[in-house]
């Protein structure tokens, strides 16, 4: 996932875009006790703008975001610091770890979203971010899928992986899950197995490999696992789940599944093994349901998903379902 050609994807695809809404004081540890729902938004929710990573065009224009809030009677705040720049990152990484929880400890903001993309969120992490204990919504995914990720592990629900920009469909699937409507199952193909249950965990698999090892990458046992990622060629794809296989975490998995794999046709050379082919032979012996082609992750469409809600993963019909 390169970082530069990342953001500008992000950007012009309207896929950089990460929302979190809630507020207290957490920690990155192992859940001890059953997360808490998070009240859907409403009519008067308050949301802030955070650039968690590399820096953006001060130009970006966020009109079309601020009037699809303002059209669910939702109030985004666009602070001048999402336009800011030091080296690579939008601002140090004390001062996006402090954004970030300023946000999240605010009494009278449901919740944040993330702007940007291209790296920096692990950085933030590390630089010691604490989630406050309160129920959060958190939107987002790329470089952001770090946070998404220490979130669950912190036992808060609410991240959900996907995009607030996209096209019109995508963004009332995000409205529906921030309103605590139901949605329409994904459809993707089915390629091994039958079904399973789990609590979902949706990431960029680049991103969640440079958690591995890290007090921020959440427990998979008896998860549903969702990958994606962009700009990375099929033997990069291979050395990274040949490395989570290696370190043994897909034992335990309820199931697993992949949205969308893309990558220059330069990256495949002639003998080489095609992404479809890495992903099969990666994955289709783990002896857990295998569904492929789901429609989400860098591209369009990016249908968004929940971390940590239960979800049925049918890899004979090859949808993936929320359950209530």
């Amino acid at each position: 996932m390169r970082r530069r050609s990342l953001l500008a994807l992000a950007l012009s695809a309207g896929s950089g875009v990460a929302v979190s809404l809630a507020g207290g004081h957490g920690r990155a540890t192992s859940r001890s006790r059953q997360p808490r729902p998070v009240p859907p938004l409403r009519r008067g929710s308050r949301l802030r703008a955070i650039n968690p990573g590399t820096w953006m065009d001060p130009e970006t224009d966020f009109t079309p975001l601020l009037q699809r809030c303002a059209a669910q009677g939702w109030h985004l705040e666009i602070p001048e610091s999402v336009r800011g720049q030091w080296q690579w990152f939008s601002a140090t990484d004390d001062q996006r770890r402090a954004s970030i929880e300023d946000a999240w400890n605010d009494p009278t903001l449901d919740g944040v979203v993330y702007v940007g993309g291209g790296w920096g969120a692990a950085r933030v992490l590390e630089s010691g971010l604490r989630f406050p204990d309160r129920p959060f919504w958190s939107l987002g995914f790329s470089d952001s899928s770090a946070l998404l990720l220490a979130q669950w592990q912190a036992g808060l629900l609410g991240a959900i992986h996907g995009s607030a920009w996209g096209v019109e469909e995508q963004w009332q699937r995000t409205v529906d899950l921030l309103s605590g409507r139901p949605t329409q199952p994904l459809q993707g193909r089915g390629r091994r197995g039958r079904q399973a249950r789990g609590r979902l965990v949706v990431t960029n698999l680049t991103v969640a490999t440079h958690l591995i090892g890290t007090r921020w990458f959440p427990s998979l046992k008896g998860a549903i696992l969702v990958l994606e990622d962009v700009g990375e060629a099929p033997y990069r794809v291979d050395r990274m789940l040949t490395q989570w296989r290696s370190a043994g975490l897909f034992k335990g998995l309820a199931g697993v599944a992949c949205g969308r794999f893309s990558w220059k046709e330069d990256d495949v050379l002639p003998g080489d093994f095609s992404m479809p082919e890495i992903l099969d032979e990666r994955l289709s012996d783990l002896g857990v349901p295998l569904v492929m082609d789901l429609p989400l992750g860098h591209g369009l469409p990016n249908w968004a998903l929940p971390l940590g809600r239960e979800a049925l993963l049918d890899a004979s019909s090859g949808q993936l379902t929320l359950q209530a």
